[in-house]
């Protein structure tokens, strides 16, 4: 029996293509999701510093002693105590070289305020105030005409407090305010008076002969 034909072998299949390597995911420009971070810490306390107390306003210094109430053992400034203007016209009533006329006003006025003084104190005694407005306003005319300034000045606020009013203040007074005032006044008006004199008598003496004050 002649031999079956031998059937041929079924070809190896061919061995299955290996997988394309898949593509490179292209990078995501967007950055991976980091890891939740830590919540911020909290803003440090402002340090503390002691509370500074609040300066108190300054205590107002007190005010200046009224003119019309010094004390009774202040001195008295020269200054001021003679108004020279006043004066050199007194002077100028003196003939050249010669001062009997202006010197002979000035003692009469001197004569006149000492007794005005005298009468003031017997005022003030009596608590009279008209009287003590009236010799204020008196000897005030007196001093103004020799040019003996502070103690014209004094005299009108005498004057014044005898009417019960005081016009530095702009009010009225009592009749025992007023009289305190006076009194006060007066004691200055008579430092005031003092020095005048000596500067006035001073200056007669050195000036005898001489037609103007002060050479």
């Amino acid at each position: 029996m002649p031999p079956l034909p031998s059937a041929p072998l079924p070809a190896s299949p061919a061995p299955p293509d290996a997988p394309s390597p898949a593509p490179a995911r292209a990078s995501s420009s967007t950055p991976a999701p980091r890891a939740k971070s830590e919540a911020p810490p909290s803003p440090a306390p402002a340090p503390a510093f002691p509370h500074e107390a609040s300066v108190p306003p300054e205590e107002p210094a007190p005010p200046a002693a009224p003119a019309d109430s010094p004390d009774a053992d202040a001195a008295v400034d020269v200054a001021g105590a003679i108004d020279m203007e006043t004066f050199t016209q007194i002077l100028d009533l003196d003939e050249d070289g010669n001062h009997e006329f202006s010197e002979g006003m000035v003692t009469a006025y001197f004569t006149q305020a000492s007794a005005t003084f005298d009468e003031m104190d017997a005022a003030c005694a009596g608590k009279d105030l008209p009287k003590l407005s009236s010799l204020g306003h008196f000897l005030k005319g007196s001093s103004a005409a020799l040019g003996v300034a502070k103690v014209q000045a004094s005299c009108e606020q005498i004057q014044h407090y005898g009417q019960k009013r005081d016009e530095q203040a702009g009010e009225d007074l009592s009749a025992d305010a007023a009289l305190l005032k006076i009194q006060k006044t007066l004691v200055r008006v008579k430092k005031e008076y003092a020095v005048a004199e000596t500067w006035l008598k001073d200056w007669y003496q050195e000036h005898a002969g001489e037609g103007e004050p002060g050479t």
